[in-house]
This record gives C-alpha cells, structure tokens and sequence, in this order.
C-alpha cells in the first residue's frame, strides 16, 4: 500500500530483457535505505527489488505489467516516480494508492500558468470516466492528485511548482503515455452497480 508522495527520482541505469520479462535497474537517492524484498513503486507499479549492489537495486516486470504501464517505454536516462511503502505510523498525505496500474492516459495538453501548470489527459476508454468525479483522487505515475475537471474520457489536474521539481511530470509534454490509477473507492462502487444491473435484467429476462 502507499500514498502517492513521490519519495524521489529513480533513474534507469539499465535494462535487461529475459524472455518476456525485462530487468530494470534504478538508482536513486536513498539507495542505503533498500532491502531485497522491498515493495517499491515505480511511476505507480509496485515492483519488488531482488538485488541491490553499490551501483542500485534490481525489480523485474513480467509482460502482463509491461502490457498495461508505461515502462516498457523507458530507456536508460529515463526518470521514474519512487515511493516506498507506508508504515503503520505514516501519516496518509495523499490518498490509498495500491500500486496496481488500472490504465495509461495520455497528455493533449499543458498549460502553464503564472506559478502552476495544468495537465490535460485523455483515457482510451469511456467507462474508465466513471470512475472520476471533480475533486476526486486519481494516481498519475504514482503521485496522489485532485482532479480539477474531469469528462467521458478527459480530465485534468493542477500542478504545484513543488510537485511540478520533484516528480516527472516536468518531463511529461504532450504525446506522453502516463500510468494511471483511479481511486479504489470508485472502483468498488463502479462494480456494486454493474452488479446490480445485471441482477435486474436478469430478472426481468
């Protein structure tokens, strides 16, 4: 489970493909700080690390979470949003982000403001709308945000100058595929009602 604050960048180092798996290696800022068997989240995805040396730490994603993130996209040089997971004393500054990547947005458009910036994002899917609503929480690579506005298949959120320094998002320009995780709330009520309009027309066949 986390949070959605970005602890830090990791940067690729390298990457190793073993069939259809491929072996990330990260550095990062508080690389004495890991251990083998550690939950991390990698732009949203939860990875575990399974080696660590002097040089960074080692996670591997299999095809299903290559098939359903943007990390396949990364190439060495490329910056990840990192966080560890929370501790029973963590206070929750963000919201329940658990780490499972629902779908990937990508960005028309970026506004800059006077201090701030918007970011407007399209999804593939209509029905994936559903389960946003204005002022919502929604996880992008990983970072707990408020939707600003939000359509069938559009949305936007607004960026600090704070956030804006300390995630990807100023790496992120119009074209860019970004991970996507919708607040767990709305998807368990998305499903309670699916359910109970089949169980209605089930009745009424």
């Amino acid at each position: 489970m986390f949070s959605g604050i970005v602890e830090g960048l990791g940067k690729v180092v390298r990457i190793d493909k073993d069939g259809s798996n491929i072996h990330f290696f990260f550095h990062c800022s508080f690389l004495d700080q890991l251990h083998i068997d550690q939950s991390i989240a990698h732009n949203g995805v939860c990875l575990t690390v399974v080696n660590l040396s002097d040089d960074g730490y080692k996670v591997t994603a299999i095809q299903e979470t290559l098939d359903k993130t943007n990390l396949g996209l990364l190439r060495p040089g490329d910056y990840v949003n990192l966080e560890r997971s929370v501790t029973p004393d963590t206070r929750m500054d963000g919201h329940y982000v658990q780490g499972h990547v629902d779908t990937i947005a990508r960005c028309t458009m970026v506004e800059t403001l006077e201090g701030s910036w918007y970011f407007h994002f399209e999804l593939d899917n209509e029905k994936d709308g559903l389960l946003m609503v204005d002022k919502g929480s929604i996880a992008i690579n990983g970072t707990s945000l408020t939707l600003v506005k939000t359509g069938s298949k559009q949305f936007s959120v607004a960026i600090i100058p704070y956030t804006f320094e300390n995630t990807t998002f100023q790496f992120i320009q119009t074209g860019t595929l970004v991970n996507i995780e919708f607040d767990i709330m709305g998807k368990y009520i998305v499903k309670y009602m699916d359910s109970i309009r089949n169980e209605l027309s089930r009745i009424k066949a």
